[in-house]
């Protein structure tokens, strides 16, 4: 299993938290595991079979689940939000949103699929074969994104981060460039680079809203810009230069397409093109769980995994 910013919210008993969570909730809805029970029939699974989950758990019933679009459920039930998570020996997990790990595929690298769906589904609703980059915030996430970018024939990545440690893992992950947006301009350096033309896309991944803005001023004019970060506040844009005048495309995303994104994951896998787990930075076991946000809160993390004893 691993560790989602949800989780480190959660931890920290935001203003967030305390709004959502019904306590008591065993947290947590990243993860992989063996199937130990099924419940009523299914010729999907065996006992023993090495499984992860979409963790958005929908209603079937709903104008947005009727019209596919059931990852944005008007009734939706997250799995360590608004129910029991795998943060435990077990969890149960309806059948329909069980999905089979690809053979050969490592646990750890499995546990973090639900995430990396995330930055699947942000970076080809932005299309991002052939055209030039920019990620906005290298979170595990974001760190996803540009390995995803890559893989999928980005010509080429800006990143930009605060974190120095971070900042490596983007270099690592594919980014040509990676910058601290405190202490230099990414949009005059795309600029540059770009003949004043700016990135085809912005791919937003810190919730940031000096990030938004960098972000967009980077964006050429007739670019693409897919937003997953969450501002912690209201934030004020300006229409007219930003986003009307440049006639650029916004796109919102919200967790993973169910299952569309599931089968790119297993694709980009089955290929041989993705690779992620420098992004997986530390192994701990489940009693380390302090430990574990003490190091996400330092910065000096990518993905922490974490085990069941041992």
């Amino acid at each position: 299993m691993s560790i989602c910013g949800t989780d480190v919210h959660i931890y920290h008993w935001d203003r967030w938290s305390e709004q959502r969570i019904r306590t008591p909730m065993i947290i947590g809805h990243e993860f992989a595991g063996e199937v130990v029970e099924i419940a009523g029939d299914t010729r999907r699974f065996k006992i023993g079979d090495l499984v992860t989950a979409e963790t958005h758990i929908s209603d079937g019933t709903c104008y947005q689940c009727l019209t596919g679009n059931a990852h944005i459920c008007e009734n939706v039930s997250i799995l360590g939000v608004d129910r029991d998570g795998s943060f435990a020996e077990f969890v149960a997990v309806p059948i329909e949103n069980v999905w089979p790990v690809p053979a050969d595929l490592p646990p750890d690298i499995a546990s973090v699929m639900e995430p990396l769906g995330n930055a699947v589904h942000t970076a080809f609703a932005a299309g991002i074969d052939g055209a030039s980059v920019l990620v906005t915030g290298c979170g595990p996430i974001g760190l996803f994104s540009i390995a995803v970018s890559k893989a999928c024939g980005a010509r080429r990545i800006y990143a930009t981060e605060v974190k120095p440690f971070r900042r490596e893992l983007a270099g690592r992950m594919g980014a040509d460039i990676a910058v601290d947006p405190t202490r230099e301009d990414i949009a005059r350096i795309v600029m540059e680079e770009t003949g004043a033309i700016g990135v085809d896309v912005l791919l937003e991944m810190s919730g940031h809203p000096d990030a938004i803005h960098q972000g967009l001023a980077a964006l050429r004019k007739g670019g693409r810009a897919a937003l997953l970060g969450i501002p912690s506040a209201e934030m004020e844009i300006d229409f007219a230069e930003e986003v009307i005048f440049k006639e650029i495309e916004i796109k919102g995303i919200n967790g993973r397409l169910m299952f569309d994104t599931w089968f790119r994951m297993d694709g980009l896998f089955e290929a041989g093109r993705l690779d992620i787990a420098p992004v997986i930075t530390h192994h701990l076991n489940l009693d380390q769980f302090d430990e574990a946000i003490e190091l996400i809160d330092s910065g000096k993390t990518g993905k922490v995994v974490l085990h069941h004893g041992g």
